[in-house]
């Protein structure tokens, strides 16, 4: 029996030695797995930080492009503005004196002969036909200008707005689309821009991922179509809902895609341009955002003929 004793002692000590060692073991790789996974969150926001940087970085390049275009639609409206302000600025001393003068008859400072007098001699430095035929038509068309520039600064912003995944909102990409035809409205000026846009829900995304994608597809399409533009250029612009998605759609007759270029066009840095006309990222970038907003992209495209391309982005019933 004293036998018996220390086995049992002997084999609950061992078990016990063994759960123990167990539980260690158990509790090394559970920390191994909290380290792991900790460097892959970090790993992550690295990532992320890094795509933010490249979108960044393809705005700049695209505006860089744009800029002359840009530049030149900003200073049409600012020259007319500029020109109209300094007419009225000059009939600003003539509107000053005209008004202390109705001031000082209506207070019985002067006598109407007096006023009647002084208001002929304005009305020859001045016509007062002039200023009523000219001044209206200066303030309403200075007014529009002023409106224009804000709207082209208003697009930049739209444009330029540092992309964030967790920066999403309800959004009518009909508004996103038009923008984007604005911003390049100088570069798009010698096609022919034909669009389509049905009634649409409005889309839970990120804003500025969407203007990036208009443009994106828009540089592409005129980039396929200026090297013959003896054969015109037609871009179509189509928004439609298909299949519980909202549907992007891109078409041009330009040049098109080989099969090879079609497999390759999501490549980082792949590019059919000349050296010092594009960095490659533009697909690139437009694969990643419609990642992000677990879309999908489908591209039909023939040599010499055209290229369709299409996003699609699934309508969801909760914005999580």
């Amino acid at each position: 029996m004293k036998g018996s004793g220390r086995d049992f002692k002997f084999a609950f000590l061992n078990e016990q030695k063994l759960h123990l060692a167990a539980e260690q073991l158990l509790k090394d790789k559970s920390d191994l797995l909290v380290a792991i996974n900790n460097e892959l969150q970090k790993k992550v926001a690295d990532l992320e930080r890094q795509q933010a940087l490249f979108v960044q970085t393809e705005k700049k390049a695209t505006l860089g492009t744009l800029s002359a275009g840009i530049a030149h639609e900003i200073n049409n409206p600012l020259a007319y503005a500029t020109s109209n302000m300094e007419s009225i600025q000059d009939a600003v001393p003539f509107l000053v004196t005209l008004l202390k003068l109705n001031e000082q008859y209506l207070n019985n400072e002067i006598k109407e002969t007096h006023f009647k007098h002084e208001l002929d001699i304005l009305n020859l430095q001045y016509p007062y036909a002039r200023l009523h035929s000219n001044l209206p038509g200066q303030v309403n068309d200075s007014v529009e200008g002023l409106k224009r520039i804000k709207q082209i600064v208003q697009n930049l912003l739209d444009f330029a707005h540092p992309t964030s995944q967790q920066d999403k909102q309800l959004t009518d990409i009909t508004v996103a689309a038009n923008n984007a035809l604005k911003l390049l409205s100088n570069r798009l000026k010698l096609c022919e821009i034909k669009t389509r846009f049905e009634s649409l829900p409005l889309l839970w995304c990120n804003l500025s991922s969407i203007n990036q994608i208009f443009v994106n597809l828009l540089m592409n399409a005129w980039q396929a179509c200026e090297y013959n533009l003896e054969k015109g250029c037609i871009i179509e612009v189509n928004l439609y809902e298909a299949n519980f998605n909202i549907c992007i759609e891109i078409k041009d007759n330009g040049c098109g895609m080989s099969e090879h270029t079609i497999e390759h066009i999501f490549d980082p840095f792949y590019t059919t341009k000349e050296v010092g006309k594009g960095a490659g990222m533009g697909m690139t970038l437009v694969y990643a955002m419609m990642r992000d907003h677990s879309g999908k992209i489908e591209i039909n495209s023939e040599l010499e003929t055209g290229t369709t391309i299409r996003c699609l982005f699934p309508l969801k019933t909760s914005f999580d």
